[in-house]
């Protein structure tokens, strides 16, 4: 069997194939599939082995082969396994795209001019330079006709159009990268999934200070309105990464979660405010309200102004009316 490729190349390019394949159809979330599936490396040690027996197999009956044929068959079948392969289309390709003249024709294109010895050739520029030397020039009209005739889109215009391209790029990429939010863009996580992870991250690592049910131990009580460092996703977010009060406060986690952990645990934490512990410590630190919400008296001037809104006068009898302004008028008499 006549083979170009030696075996010592021709194994590792199939191994590492077969690699690359496992790991396009293997779904690891970005990870190695040999980290993610420890199963997967004796996957390939299997392919590495079976490759080499391929090798070996294959070696062994061309050597059988070989010894059966007669000595002038074995005589042509070395040349012709040793013959060189040329690239015939390639070679042709590369004279017609530089034109150039081998060195025994180099004497028709020698120019009288003599340098201390030194002749010079008369060759041609190559055609591909001369095909980009056109394109150049036809790419340079296109672009006047364009920019400064017809006033396309400037420069300014152009970097205001990749950047806000950009943003929106970011703002996609950020949805799915749930490790790039910090204490200013966290948000409330309502899937159940990050709950429950969030649930786990807390019955790991905070349940020891309060409790499975938030009622509060060594540290702080979660389900009343009452907040030593401030409540509402963004507060708790910023005390659990860089900890609590300086000697006497909780550690700072953000060495040991991650920003999507840290994200988990803070709604899930939330999530005990209303409820009822079964042995809720006393309040700690001050009413905490949320600055985002609307103040008590736009609410109730909301309120008052639809119900002013609701009061239709016309939908009252003749007779209520006149009782209701005598009313009034019978006060004003009095005042």
């Amino acid at each position: 069997m006549i083979s170009r490729m030696p075996w010592w190349i021709r194994v590792p390019l199939l191994f590492f194939a077969i690699w690359i394949l496992l790991e396009y159809f293997v779904d690891t979330s970005g990870k190695p599939a040999v980290m993610e599936y420890p199963v997967t490396l004796f996957f390939l040690l299997l392919a590495l082995v079976l490759l080499i027996a391929i090798e070996a197999i294959v070696a062994a009956v061309e050597n059988v082969m070989f010894r059966s044929l007669s000595p002038e068959a074995q005589e042509r079948y070395l040349a012709n396994k040793n013959k060189k392969r040329e690239w015939k289309w390639g070679k042709d390709m590369y004279k017609r795209l530089t034109r150039s003249r081998s060195i025994e024709r180099e004497g028709e294109i020698i120019l009288d001019h003599n340098y201390d010895g030194i002749r010079e050739l008369d060759n041609v520029l190559p055609p591909w330079w001369v095909g980009l030397f056109y394109a150049t020039i036809v790419f340079g009209a296109v672009y006047l006709v364009r920019f400064h005739i017809l006033d396309d889109y400037t420069q300014a215009e152009e970097y205001e159009m990749e950047v806000a391209e950009a943003r929106l790029a970011i703002e996609e990429y950020k949805k799915t990268a749930k490790d790039l939010v910090d204490v200013n863009t966290v948000v409330v996580l309502t899937d159940a999934g990050d709950l429950a992870a969030g649930k786990a991250i807390f019955e790991t690592n905070c349940v020891v200070c309060h409790m499975a049910d938030g009622g509060g131990g060594i540290g702080p009580n979660l389900t009343d309105d009452y907040w030593i460092l401030g409540g509402g996703i963004k507060n708790v977010f910023r005390t659990i990464s860089e900890g609590g009060r300086d000697g006497k406060g909780m550690v700072a986690w953000k060495t040991s979660l991650k920003p999507a952990e840290m994200a988990q645990v803070s709604s899930y934490v939330l999530q005990f405010q209303g409820t009822t512990a079964a042995n809720p410590k006393a309040p700690e630190g001050e009413i905490w309200i949320d600055p985002d919400a609307p103040a008590p008296a736009e609410v109730q001037a909301d309120s008052t102004a639809t119900e002013s809104e609701q009061w239709d006068p016309d939908s009252y009898s003749g007779e209520t009316n006149t009782d209701w302004e005598g009313e009034s008028s019978s006060t004003e008499s009095d005042n």
